[in-house]
């Protein structure tokens, strides 16, 4: 399969508790079958009920990270989305629970490009999370400043290295 059609007709459920992030979400992956919650507890009974290849979840104001532990019982790889707890302490949080990546919402609108990197990495048996800083270092530079990967150096060099 082509990069290019490694979301297609992939189940993905969007959690968030904001109608435009979610009808933005939708209108970026047409080539998924999207499903929406907007709470926790919608999310939780869909997860328990249905398939989904991708849960992509609301760190604030859904408790995505409670979601993150039924997404992993039931197999479904999880990304984390925030705006508000957009840090680097809650983007090593992510990783070290499982998620499969952390994306802030206002690069959303590379979500096919981040779900495509997590789809290619399990299909060539790479971590998860091996195109993130590529992806996002720059990101985090402009957010943090340059030197936010000193607070933690060994995981980020672990990250760099996957």
């Amino acid at each position: 399969m082509t990069r290019e059609n490694l979301l297609e007709g992939k189940r993905i459920l969007i959690v968030d508790d904001e109608p435009d992030i979610l009808e933005t979400l939708e209108d970026l992956l047409p080539m998924s079958d999207v499903t929406r919650a907007t709470s926790f507890n919608e999310a939780k009974e869909l997860l328990e009920s249905q398939h989904f290849d991708i849960a992509i979840l609301d760190i604030m104001g859904v408790n995505g990270y409670e979601l993150l532990k039924i997404a992993q019982k039931k197999k479904v790889i999880a990304v984390m989305l925030t705006a508000h707890a957009l840090t680097t302490e809650d983007t090593i949080k992510s990783y070290k629970k499982g998620a499969a990546s952390y994306v802030p919402k206002d690069k959303i609108s590379d979500i096919e490009v981040f779900l495509t990197d997590i789809l290619e990495a399990k299909e060539k048996g790479k971590h998860f999370w091996w195109r993130w800083l590529d992806r996002l270092g720059s990101y985090y530079d402009e957010r943090f400043g340059p030197d936010w990967q000193n607070d933690d150096k060994d995981f980020w060099t672990k990250i760099n290295y996957m």
